[in-house]
């Protein structure tokens, strides 16, 4: 973490803002006995993307360090500061110490073959419908004429609404591709937002990593109602604004560059942790 200090003063402001996201913790407080030493940390035999990720963050710190964890799909702020992949974006959520985990399945982009303007004028969506909202997504979306969307799980309930799979090249052929979350953040975002079509998406709950938190409607992408009652009229819009379509586009692309310096990546991640180790009275 020397290097720190070596860096121009406007890189040094933008990581440290970035860590005070990440890790809010402004007070002092002490681990409940249940917390995890650093030296009893394990690797378990599944090699999950978690451990793997995390591991390559907490083994630059000393055994006798000690934190929570918890690694999944987490929608809720735990009661003492733990590390987690996702936390929810409204409330007091300081107890929730976001790091880049799962990294393999939620930052991973591809290149866009396609121009924009060469592009299908559709919105397009594949995906499980395991949660209400996907299903009711589905339901109000299934018809309308510039959707090409549906379900590709076995479900009983998304019955009606299964389409034959999509990979994400074909997707990429769509001018719109729609955006939603899951258990947590939707691990499609990224992609989307690297590539030449325009993401369409309800304002979301939940962070990771990627500060969804600051994605900013009309900028980033396109806001639909939480109903998804507009979006056909959001479609039609941006049909016929192209030049507006693609503005956006180009601000998701530079958005997501922030996060392609695998070197100042690793500085903020260490530094998020040294925060968390410094408010849990852990000096280093």
């Amino acid at each position: 973490m020397a290097q720190f200090d070596t860096l121009p003063s406007a890189d040094q402001e933008f990581i440290m803002k970035r860590v005070a996201y990440y890790n809010k913790l402004d007070t002092l407080s002490e681990l409940s006995g249940a917390a995890t030493s650093n030296q009893d940390f394990k690797i378990h035999s599944k090699k999950s993307t978690y451990h793997l990720d995390f591991y390559q963050v907490a083994k630059h710190f000393p055994a006798s360090s000690a934190y929570h964890y918890r690694f999944g799909d987490k929608t809720f702020v735990p009661n003492e500061p733990t590390f987690v992949k996702s936390r929810p974006i409204n409330g007091e959520n300081y107890n929730s110490v976001l790091l880049k985990l799962d990294s393999v399945r939620h930052f991973y982009t591809v290149n866009d073959p396609y121009d924009y303007d060469k592009k299908k004028s559709t919105l397009v969506w594949r995906g499980a419908a395991h949660q209400p909202h996907r299903q009711n997504f589905l339901a109000q979306c299934h018809d309308m004429a510039q959707c090409n969307v549906g379900a590709t799980d076995n479900k009983v309930e998304t019955t009606a609404y299964r389409k034959p799979f999509m990979s994400i090249k074909q997707q990429l052929g769509h001018k719109f591709i729609f955006s939603i979350e899951g258990n947590d953040v939707a691990t499609n975002l990224k992609w989307i937002m690297a590539s030449n079509s325009l993401c369409f998406m309800k304002q979301p709950a939940y962070e990771t990593w990627f500060m969804e938190g600051t994605l900013t409607p009309g900028h980033h992408y396109v806001e639909v109602s939480d109903d998804f009652s507009d979006l056909d009229e959001k479609v039609a819009y941006y049909l016929t604004h192209p030049e507006e379509a693609q503005d956006i586009i180009h601000n998701a692309n530079q958005y997501i560059t922030n996060f392609y310096h695998p070197q100042r990546e690793r500085l903020i991640a260490l530094l998020v942790f040294e925060h968390y180790l410094a408010h849990t009275q852990q000096y280093i």
